[in-house]
């Protein structure tokens, strides 16, 4: 096995390559705005919980002191705002609404640079422990 091949590389190549999968359904989401009759696709989330299950034991917060507070894990309840349901579609049963698809494109494009800042970090940690900086 090679260094890159722990489960925190796996899991940010996998992560990055849901995001390019996910700008190219987007981009083909904006060429097609004037189509009609087209609806708009996006990827599922990627389930990035399950795969941090998987590579590592579960880790629990430990109380040492009886004034501490037990942690847990929390749900948060709501809505997930990007996955809305579309109102707007046009005479010709064009469903692509452009700001949206932008929108959805600039916040894929700023996670994927998140994921490839936090690879590049992580490579050079491990230089830096091998001692080749």
């Amino acid at each position: 096995m090679t260094i890159t091949d722990t489960p925190l590389f796996s899991m940010l190549k996998t992560r990055m390559q849901w995001h390019e999968a996910r700008q190219k359904v987007l981009a083909e989401n904006v060429a097609n705005a004037d189509m009609p009759g087209f609806k708009p696709r996006d990827l599922r989330e990627l389930a990035f919980g399950k795969a941090l299950e998987a590579a590592a034991a579960p880790v629990s917060l430990a109380v040492t002191d009886p004034s501490h507070i037990a942690g847990g894990a929390s749900q948060a309840g709501g809505a997930d705002q990007r996955n809305a349901r579309r109102f707007e579609t046009t005479p010709s049963g064009n469903a692509v609404n452009l700001e949206d698809e932008m929108l959805k494109v600039a916040q894929n494009q700023s996670d994927f640079q998140l994921a490839t800042s936090l690879y590049q970090r992580s490579v050079s940690l491990l230089k830096l422990a091998v001692g080749k900086r």
